[in-house]
């Protein structure tokens, strides 16, 4: 299934998207279907919470919506995205130098030795920095005049755990997005390096444009990744090209520290990214920068400064 979040009398509500493509409301369709349930699917993160229990009423819905029985619960075309969980309730945990290519890059760029860390280089991006499908990516002349990005897929926790083994670990997951992790690189060199300031400004992680649920990814270490500014591609990889992969993420990741329902994890990047680039090429207001996952969609957000 692909479920999204999208914004109707500045409410948040969930919808599963239909084979013609038209956005089916679910928690209508249950409440209309199952009124006798006490299944609660009003938000992203309560579907998450529900796990198998909601995702089969879901699956019913679905069903439902496909034999066009419930065309008077679909919502409006025009009715704009929001990212999947509009607010989450923890940072995003992200992942970094998870490509080879990508720390080649780096390497020739900072004429310096990065290497292959032994386990994954894990930050944060908070929930102040979460952007919609279509929203503007911020840009802030005043604090930084090297603004990247990095496309880079998505996993989203439907299980908790903790200690959670990688034979274990996709039993874990619930679903998969494209994230867009925006990069100050001047901020983040300018604080010895480390991450978080550099990646937590204000419109730095769009998200979205839906959770594509794990039965209905092929196999998500093997899709393709890319990423456009203004119709150029800029990068161009495969999910598969990841240094440590999704279950080693995950068992690393939860050693100690338990992962929760709603979680996102993001996966790391693909060579490609600007600062690399010769001469760099950094974001500027007005360009448009398309992610794209394969079996999973498009991200498309536009750069504005302020």
């Amino acid at each position: 299934m692909r479920l999204a979040t999208v914004s109707i009398d500045s409410h948040a509500v969930c919808v599963a998207l239909l084979a013609n493509g038209s956005r089916l409301d679910v928690s209508r369709a249950i409440k209309m279907l199952m009124p006798d349930t006490a299944l609660d699917v009003s938000t992203m993160q309560l579907i998450i919470e529900g796990g198998q229990t909601a995702l089969e009423a879901l699956s019913a819905v679905v069903a439902a919506g496909e034999a066009g029985e419930l065309k008077d619960l679909l919502v409006p075309e025009d009715a704009p995205l929001l990212s999947p969980i509009p607010t989450p309730r923890k940072n995003v945990f992200c992942v970094g130098r998870n490509y080879a290519e990508h720390i080649a890059e780096g390497e020739r760029a900072q004429k310096e030795k990065i290497g292959i860390t032994e386990h994954p280089v894990f930050f944060t991006k908070p929930p102040t920095s979460i952007v919609a499908p279509d929203a503007d990516i911020l840009l802030f002349p005043s604090v930084s005049q090297s603004i990247d990005y990095e496309v880079e897929l998505a996993v989203v926790i439907g299980k908790r755990g903790r200690n959670i083994t990688k034979a274990d670990a996709f039993n874990h997951v619930f679903g998969y997005s494209i994230l867009n992790d925006i990069t100050a690189r001047d901020i983040q060199r300018r604080h010895g390096g480390q991450y978080f300031k550099g990646k937590g400004l204000d419109g730095s992680c769009p998200i979205g444009p839906y959770i594509v649920t794990a039965d209905a990814i092929s196999d998500p270490q093997a899709l393709s990744i890319g990423l456009t500014v203004n119709g150029e591609q800029r990068q161009n990889g495969m999910t598969s090209d990841m240094i440590f992969d999704i279950p080693t993420l995950i068992a690393s990741l939860s050693e100690g520290l338990t992962l929760e329902p709603g979680d996102i994890i993001a996966t790391g990047t693909p060579s490609g990214v600007g600062y690399a680039m010769e001469p760099p090429q950094f974001l500027k207001n007005g360009d448009v920068v398309v992610c794209e996952v394969s079996e999973i969609g498009t991200l498309r957000n536009t750069v504005r400064a302020v």
